[in-house]
């Protein structure tokens, strides 16, 4: 099974800055960039709300083209799209994740990060 995704072509700047209007999303844009490619799974945004909710939210991110999934299984592996948004909107993503460093839904998932990372949790 694969997921659509826009082409780098398709990404507008309108789509991308309404989408990481949502904090929820923005933080997940945050935790992803932190991870520097390395995919994660969908469970790790657990801590944002209910497992639709996250679906939800990692579909629109999706869709704008900020991020990629990749189906395994029945899990879901999400990367940021970030050589692709760099490409199409240069220095736009490093501004907005800089500039969202001290919101509390950003805060919260990298502490929580922190303490998987702490208790030995690779997430």
């Amino acid at each position: 099974m694969t997921l659509p995704h826009p082409t780098i072509d398709q990404i507008t700047l309108s789509n991308v800055l309404a989408v990481l209007g949502d904090p929820t999303r923005l933080a997940i844009v945050c935790y992803l960039a932190r991870r520097e490619g390395r995919p994660t799974m969908c469970l790790n945004f657990t801590d944002f709300g209910s497992k639709t909710n996250i679906s939800y939210h990692l579909a629109k991110l999706r869709e704008a083209g900020i991020t990629r999934t990749e189906v395994s299984g029945t899990s879901r592996l999400v990367t940021l799209r970030r050589d692709d948004l760099d490409n199409r909107f240069p220095g736009l993503l490093e501004a907005v994740i800089a500039a969202a460093a001290d919101m509390p839904t950003v805060k919260k998932i990298e502490e929580a990060a922190e303490e998987a990372l702490a208790q030995g949790d690779t997430r």
